[in-house]
Order: structure tokens, then sequence, then C-alpha cells
């Protein structure tokens, strides 16, 4: 699809908006794609030095360090972005973090921060936020994934989280109507971005993606750009849902007839990559903060 990029501009010229996990990959573009189409954008993250460059690249954007699992800092930072932007119209809840995790003999570990980062960070900044953005022009947007509609082996703690924060976006986009706002949620399939990039840098990953049919589902990565796009003209429409790759938004209401053929097409050598990622001592794609370990 083409994008009309002076049609986005107009529409998205003068808008304020907050996004979260903005230091690198999705956050860092779409920050750097809005304020290029005239909207006023205000940053949070966890490194201060890219931080710094991302704002700098925007015409010196306000921004703020930021763990988005304490509830009370996220509070700071939405008020900072109000008082900075003078009100809100847009909030992307964008940080998320990934990690391998086999259900069984996995590291739980995987699980409750991935739940802490994802879900509950998403949480904490949505209510934040949800106040000021609840008016005629408002809009949040919760990031998931498309592993929140069907779930691939190892990827079960980052599948579960994002199911959530699909919930979570779903609900809000309810309890926002009587206010004129409304509420999205973004599904990607994997984008060329630093998380991709680290989730792909296992053992049990390459090995996956090695196994036959699988390679082809799991392994495909499109380029960052097809997302920005996407988000682009999701935030300027107001958008229920935003789709990267294009494919994405077909799979979505077939999920359920979806999933066999993931499952199908994963179980040459599963058995084997299982037990490479038992004994496989992984990172959360970004670091965080001991407080939120």
């Amino acid at each position: 699809m083409i994008l009309d990029s002076s049609r986005w501009t107009a529409t998205l010229a003068g808008r304020r908006v907050l996004i979260t996990g903005a230091a690198r990959g999705i956050g860092a573009a779409l920050a750097a794609r809005l304020h290029e189409r005239g909207a006023r954008v205000a940053l949070a993250g966890l490194e201060p030095d890219l931080l710094a460059a991302v704002a700098d690249g925007c015409g010196s954007a306000p921004w703020w360090t930021c763990d988005v699992t304490d509830r009370a800092r996220v509070e700071e930072v939405v008020d900072g972005a109000v008082r900075e932007l003078g009100g809100l119209d847009v909030v992307v809840a964008n940080a998320g973090v990934a990690a391998q995790m086999p259900i069984i003999g996995g590291d739980p570990s995987v699980l409750e921060q991935s739940l802490r980062v994802n879900v509950l960070g998403v949480y904490n900044t949505l209510q934040a936020a949800g106040p000021h953005i609840s008016h005629e022009r408002g809009y949040a947007l919760a990031v998931a994934s498309l592993a929140a509609a069907v779930h691939a082996p190892l990827l079960g703690a980052y599948s579960a989280s994002k199911a959530a924060v699909e919930a979570l976006g779903n609900t809000l986009r309810a309890e926002l109507k009587p206010w004129g706002a409304k509420a999205g949620v973004a599904y990607f399939a994997e984008l060329d971005t630093d998380m991709t990039r680290r989730g792909f840098s296992t053992e049990a990953a390459a090995a996956m993606t090695n196994s036959g049919r699988a390679s082809s589902l799991i392994s495909a990565v499109t380029p960052l750009k097809v997302g920005i796009d996407a988000l682009e003209r999701g935030i300027a429409r107001r958008s229920k849902r935003v789709v990267a790759p294009w494919w994405v938004g077909g799979v979505l209401p077939v999920r359920m007839l979806a999933q066999p053929v993931v499952d199908r097409a994963v179980q040459s050598g599963l058995r084997h990559i299982l037990e490479v990622a038992r004994e496989e001592h992984v990172e959360l794609t970004t670091p965080q903060p001991d407080s939120a370990r």
C-alpha cells in the first residue's frame, strides 16, 4: 500500500503523543516519523543516552527515563508529558520484552518478568494516561503482537503477555467510548529491530528456524519501515487494529484455524529444540533495572 504522507501530515500535525519504549526499535522510529509529520512527541524509556539522541532528532522533545513496572514513576512521566505538551492526545504503550521459555523445564522468571513488563507496564501506562486522552481526539494504542493470536513453541511467556495486552486494549476501547476517545491494538509479525535480532540469537531459536517448514513461519523478518508506516496510518485514523505486514490482518479473524497449521509446521526436530532451550540461559531482549527483576 502506498502511503499518502501529505494526508497523514495534515491529520497528525500538532497531535500530542507520549511513546514508551522509545529509546530504540519501534518506539524510536515511530517518534521520528510522527515528529516528521508535525506531531509533538514525548518519550519514555530505560536508556538515557539513546533516549537523548532520539529526542534531539525530534526537535528536542521532552524525555524521561522510566521503568514501566514502577506505577508511581509512570504517573510522574505522564504528568510531565501533559505539562510539557500542554495536554495529551495519544499514548502508545510500546515498551516490552521477550525471551524464549519452554513451559516444561524453562526459567519461570522469564514468564514473571514478561508479565511484569509487558502486561503491568502496559496497564500502568494506559491507566495513567487514560484520563488525559479521554476526549474527542484521544487515542490509546497498546502494542501487542501476532503472538497474541497464534502461538509458537518457546514463546509461551511472550504470547501469554501479549494476549493480555490485546485484552487490555480491547477492554479500554469500550471504556473510552463514552468520552469519544478510541483505543487500538497493534499486531506485528517479526519486524527488523534489536529485539527481534536478540530473540533470534539463541541456539534454540537458530535450531527452530532451520527446522523444515518452521523456518518460513518463524524466521521471516519484515523491514521496520513497514511497521512504522502501519503505525502512522493507525494513529492518524485512530484505528481499532494496526497490523504489519499486511497478511497479519488476514490471520487474526481465523486464528483458531491458523493455530493447528503452526502446530504441525513446528514439529520437525522440536524435541531436540526444547532440550537445547532447557539448557540455555537467556536474557530478556531489553535489560531491566534490578528493581524490576
